[in-house]
């Protein structure tokens, strides 16, 4: 009796588990996707976007592939696949246990989740169906979806799909296409050791690929080709002739063995993509064959986009290294295997001038390090980066031991060192002020890395970088770039702040006394600009600055608005200072140049309204030329005269902007020709740092950026309009209106009539002496107008 009760006891412990495995593998299979629509797998036409000079820039599509038949497929790669990705699948039912658990030992004995087991109908489930996470509820339903697969279609079916819908790297989806990418040819054509290289792709299909990784490559394939050899696909001879066969690649291409090929204008893509898609739809914009050409110019995207990551790499670099990004097990560095390591190198995707590598050896005044098959050696200036790294008692989340995973770059010179991602982000949008045509646009330091667009999507402070409107505003009241105002301390009661007690402060809480406006601005000085605002009103400017493209929510009418304490983005910034360089009319943005169907036939063209259109004008010819004669002053002698001495042109404007504690960083300047707008700044606002200003951190990336788009550009300014006049005033030639402002025929909306006096007029007489420090200073402002 007592037996049968321990008997029975057992068999319930034993089936509990059971059961709720059974039913938890009930309830999963219920909510599975059905499969059979991937019987109907068909290609689609993809979106295509150019550059303004026909160069494609990228595809969009749900399937960018070469599709083909199992029937088409010769034999050599479908064992080449086999003997690669899964020996017994026309064997097993979608599950390979063995694998399953050699995996599993793998996992334990490493601590990690990076061996899957994956049979090829498992491969087909996860791309299909699930993301790329490592985890075991996903692999579950991994498995079950395997399983169903092999229900519901052929092991024929199973494998078409496979091999139309993997990923091989540079931009090939599928054997057919990657046929195509790598060798030109249609995959009916492939050699036996060419199709043992495909089939080697999709262990790590960026680190493998053989345009960037040839000696990865052909070790894989080498590889494969002992797999086949093994299985009984090819014999002895037909290994050795294909094992001693040379790469050679489409075009006969070559690449750096260690670097790679840098993909560019991810950003303009994903814009213009949406913008196809919010006019066509979905269906259509993805599906249809649209040809998108663009305004943008590849030599200017490319520089902007390098200039942008060389901008946040020195900010980067002064700011120090954070420690490394990761390790790989040890086992495998001393296996040396390069698919292996390969493999876990795909987990740190390489960034341009920041390309993942695994460190060997760690001596105190040198590494050496694995990347793409081949070992280099870090000394001296190389590893300067990672001194403190490298130091005996470096703290633990900054020491290198062997394993761990860094960043390596080229530098000018052709020799490597250590880098590190930024953390931080950059933007720059250049456009031309006549037409609005948008030349370039860099969106983060890589699109790949950060999809958000920080020069349309990123609204931020631009702190001083403002101004030039408020200083627009004033003129219309009355201030000359030659008027007086103090450069002194000041404090605003409640009565005026409307809340608390505020006391501004210039940047470097240095006070100069009396000064001209146009020094005041060329300087970047805060107290004039504060009084100036107040003198005039927050709400006459919160009026005034929407002539030039802001939305007035989004800069609220307090004197803190003048030190930039609204937002913007780097695009509608852009917008906004080619009303100063175009000589006062607001132009709209644009990316898109035509729109073409499948066949080329014209659907679409641009045709911009051009500055010079009156329709257009947002502010006076005259106020616009004196506020860019007041930005020139700033390149000349002011924040902003870096941009003078590297570009040795006289032709430039602009205006750095720096907001509290450096969170944000501006330059925005222009050429008559072509405006062009750079931030910086961390995607969490954050502090830079200390001196991490305008002119530090972004000025440099402008400079960078326009010494290509303005090689060869004869200096041009804009013409002096009429309505003003000359004079000297402190020995410099100086300018101001003739007589008063004309009735204005475009006026700010209601609730805008600005400071009392309205326009005073002009004629008082011009001091030649700043007046005196002594002088009774009862109103906040007291003007000393030029004549």
């Amino acid at each position: 009796m007592r037996l049968l009760k321990w008997t029975a006891i057992a068999f319930a412990l034993l089936m509990t588990p059971l059961a709720v495995i059974a039913t938890t593998i009930l309830f999963a299979w219920q909510e599975l996707p059905d499969v059979t629509q991937l019987v109907d797998y068909r290609p689609k036409m993809p979106l295509r976007i150019y550059a303004k000079n026909g160069e494609k820039i990228a595809e969009f599509g749900e399937e960018r592939r070469v599709v083909v038949e199992i029937t088409a497929v010769p034999d050599h790669l479908k064992a080449a696949i086999l003997a690669a990705e899964d020996e017994h699948f026309y064997e097993h039912p979608g599950v390979d246990p063995q694998g399953i658990v050699r995996a599993a030992l793998a996992n334990f004995i490493t601590g990690a989740k990076a061996q899957g087991g994956s049979t090829i109908t498992m491969q087909v489930a996860r791309n299909f169906y699930l993301t790329r996470e490592k985890s075991y509820w996903r692999k579950f339903y991994e498995i079950l979806l395997a399983i169903k697969l092999e229900r519901e279609l052929t092991k024929d079916q199973i494998l078409t799909l496979y091999m139309n819908q993997i990923y091989l790297g540079h931009r090939a989806y599928g054997f057919a296409a990657a046929a195509q990418v790598y060798f030109g040819k249609p995959i009916q054509a492939l050699t036996l050791a060419e199709s043992a290289l495909l089939a080697g792709l999709p262990k790590a299909p960026s680190q493998l690929n053989p345009y960037r990784n040839p000696d990865g490559a052909l070790a894989r394939r080498e590889y494969v080709l002992r797999r086949m050899r093994e299985a009984g696909y090819i014999d002895a001879t037909q290994y050795e002739r294909a094992k001693a066969e040379p790469l050679a690649l489409a075009g006969g291409a070559k690449f750096d063995t260690v670097t790679s090929p840098i993909p560019w204008g991810g950003h303009v893509a994903e814009l213009v993509r949406q913008m196809i898609v919010d006019r066509y739809g979905v269906e259509t914009a993805m599906t249809a064959g649209l040809q998108v050409y663009t305004t943008v110019d590849p030599k200017w995207q490319r520089e902007a986009e390098a200039a942008v990551r060389r901008g946040l790499i020195a900010y980067d670099q002064r700011q120090g290294f954070r420690g490394p990004e990761g390790e790989v097990p040890l086992h495998l560095l001393q296996s040396r295997d390069p698919g292996a390591l390969a493999e876990a190198l795909e987990a740190y995707p390489d960034a341009p001038e920041a390309l993942a590598a695994v460190v060997l050896t760690v001596a105190p005044k040198a590494i050496t390090v694995w990347r793409n098959g081949k070992t280099l050696s870090l000394t001296g200036k190389g590893i300067a980066f990672l001194e403190r790294a490298l130091a005996p008692r470096a703290p633990a989340t900054l020491q290198i031991r062997p394993g761990a995973v860094i960043r390596i770059r080229q530098n000018e010179q052709g020799e490597w060192e250590a880098t590190q991602l930024p953390d931080a982000q950059a933007a720059l949008v250049a456009l031309d002020p006549t037409t609005g045509a948008v030349r370039a646009l860099a969106g983060s330091y890589d699109f790949e890395l950060a999809k958000f667009n920080y020069a349309t999507q990123g609204f931020r402070q631009p702190g001083s970088a403002f101004k030039p409107f408020i200083y627009s505003a004033a003129l219309e009241k009355g201030w000359m770039p030659g008027s007086w105002i103090e450069d002194a301390p000041i404090v605003f009661g409640p009565e005026i702040t409307g809340s608390k007690e505020w006391a501004p402060k210039n940047y470097d809480d240095k006070y100069e006394g009396w000064m001209r406006v146009r020094d005041a601005l060329a300087h970047s000085k805060n107290l004039p600009a504060v009084r100036i605002l107040h003198d005039i009103t927050p709400q006459y400017a919160q009026q005034w600055i929407t002539r030039f493209g802001f939305d007035p929510k989004r800069h609220p009418p307090y004197l803190t608005m003048v030190l930039g304490a609204g937002e913007t983005s780097p695009w509608t910034l852009a917008r906004a200072y080619a009303v100063f360089a175009n000589g006062g009319y607001l132009i709209e943005p644009y990316l898109i140049e035509e729109i073409r169907d499948g066949q080329g036939t014209l659907l679409w063209k641009a045709q911009p309204p051009l500055a010079g259109d009156e329709r257009l004008r947002a502010i006076p010819a005259r106020n616009a030329w004196l506020i860019d004669s007041m930005l020139h002053t700033v390149v000349e002698r002011g924040t902003g005269a870096a941009a003078r001495r590297a570009l040795k042109r006289n032709d430039l404007a602009g205006k750095t902007g720096t907001t509290n504690d450096a969170v944000d960083a501006w330059f925005a300047g222009y050429h008559p020709s072509l405006v062009a707008v750079t931030w910086v700044g961390y995607p969490q606002p954050k502090p830079l740092g200390k001196r991490e200003t305008g002119g530090r951190a972004a000025l440099p990336i402008w400079i960078d950026f326009m010494q290509t788009a303005l090689a060869g550009v004869p200096e041009t300014y804009l013409p002096m309009p009429s309505g003003i006049t000359t004079t000297i005033l402190d020995g410099r030639p100086e300018y101001y209106y003739t007589e008063l402002s004309p009735p204005d025929p475009y006026p700010p909306t209601p609730n805008g009539e600005g400071g009392e006096g309205g326009n005073p007029g002009l004629l008082p007489t011009t001091p030649e002496t700043p007046p005196s420090e002594r002088t009774p200073y009862a109103p906040i402002l007291e003007r000393s107008f030029l004549n």
